[in-house]
């Protein structure tokens, strides 16, 4: 698989994995020191303890099913992502900032709204 292929399928793969709320698998798709920094909420969630706590709140606790708008390559690792996200919150388009290492894992999101 390309790089873009790759993180393509890294996104796919998280989405589908909170839309199912299977933390573990959503887990396994981090490094483990990966960092998710939500400037919506104003925190950083780092590691695999951070990243749970933020989907559990955010993913689980909201009942969140998040939709693919579109992926904009930035780089061989690098992509810009709008997702349209539902939930018990209402409506919001997200843009994140997703950025995977070699092996298709990710080691950064910046997530924010539009």
């Amino acid at each position: 698989m390309t790089g873009n292929q790759t993180l393509t399928a890294a996104v796919e793969a998280f989405i589908s994995t909170t839309n199912a709320s299977d933390i573990a698998a959503a887990l396994a798709l981090f490094t483990p020191d990966a960092v998710i920094d939500d400037p919506s909420v104003g925190e950083r969630f780092v590691g695999h303890h951070g990243i749970q706590d933020y989907l559990d709140r955010f993913f689980i606790g909201y009942k969140t099913a998040t939709r693919l708008l579109s992926v904009e390559m930035s780089g061989d690792n690098k992509a810009r992502v709008r997702v349209d996200f539902t939930g018990d919150f209402g409506h919001e388009i997200g843009v994140l900032d997703v950025e995977i290492n070699p092996a298709g894992l990710v080691v950064n999101i910046i997530a924010d709204l539009e």
